[in-house]
């Protein structure tokens, strides 16, 4: 069975977010990953991290500004990330550079560089270019601390104009970049919404070794992975058996939101597929030794 991580911008809606973190461990997760540490110390969320036992696995560079209060008002007002933006490159450096600083402290080996929004009157090309520029930097800068920088197709319904959407083009500009810790997140949500063929494109990416981490939800609502199109026993399965096959050892990240929303406890009601999981696991190990 695949290791999961519990999303804590997602889960556990119903809790402050320094809370959430008991809860996933509670829950039987080992792993968290998030949108951003900026508005809190980094000591805190390491004191929390260490009191519940958990890995921190991934979390985002700044979508825009360059501190705490620059970064939510980015947020805020409808900025994605920078990396592909033209004009913003010093911006998009100092985030990067902040949130190495976090990952050091973290220990977290990855870092999402969100690509940003293509607006009207920037080409593509010269947004693409943009994009690797700044991604053969970070790589660069990543690398000195060994760190992972990785990038993200994202659907457009759910953020419209997002520069990345596509699983070939994304692997197509990590091969471009050419460092070995530029890597694709691999979002099973949105790539069944732009693309399909999920696990077609488990089959043939996974044992490239671009892929630094899996998230997943249900589709099309972003629910639990046991609602909705996507067959995730299967997939998991499928995951199971090509990291065995190529020693993939990442991550899958539950970037979803509960059904009962913040409900008390909600997001535990809702493990019903965690658990499950679990059980094939089980089974599965016993009918290898048997």
């Amino acid at each position: 069975m695949p290791r999961f991580a519990a999303n804590l911008s997602m889960l556990y809606p119903e809790l402050s977010f320094l809370d959430r973190f008991e809860a996933a461990a509670r829950d039987g997760f080992e792993a968290v990953e998030y949108l951003f540490p900026y508005a809190y110390p980094a000591k805190e969320l390491t004191a929390q991290l260490k009191a519940h036992g958990l890995q921190q696995v991934l979390f985002n560079a700044p979508p825009g500004g360059v501190d705490a209060a620059g970064i939510d008002t980015a947020w805020a007002a409808g900025l994605r990330g920078t990396a592909s933006v033209p004009g913003r490159e010093d911006e998009f450096r100092a985030g990067v550079q902040l949130a190495l600083r976090y990952a050091a402290a973290l220990d977290c080996p990855r870092i999402h560089c969100m690509a940003g929004l293509l607006s009207d009157d920037t080409p593509r090309g010269a947004a693409r270019d943009t994009f690797v520029r700044n991604l053969r930097w970070a790589a660069t800068e990543a690398a000195h601390e060994g760190r992972d920088i990785l990038i993200e197709p994202i659907n457009p319904r759910d953020m419209p104009r997002f520069f990345l959407n596509r699983q070939d083009e994304a692997h197509a500009i990590a091969q471009e970049v050419g460092a070995s810790n530029l890597k694709v997140q691999f979002d099973l949500y949105h790539c069944q919404i732009v693309e399909g063929d999920v696990a077609a494109k488990i089959r043939h990416y996974l044992p490239t070794g671009r892929v630094g981490h899996i998230q997943i939800a249900g589709v099309p609502e972003r629910h639990e992975p046991d609602v909705g199109e996507l067959n995730y026993p299967y997939l998991f399965g499928v995951i199971d058996e090509v990291a065995a096959a190529s020693g993939w050892q990442g991550w899958v990240g539950c970037e979803y939101r509960p059904r009962w929303g913040g409900q008390p406890d909600g997001t535990s009601l809702g493990l019903e597929w965690l658990k499950a999981a679990q059980s094939t696991r089980t089974l599965r190990g016993l009918l290898k030794f048997s």
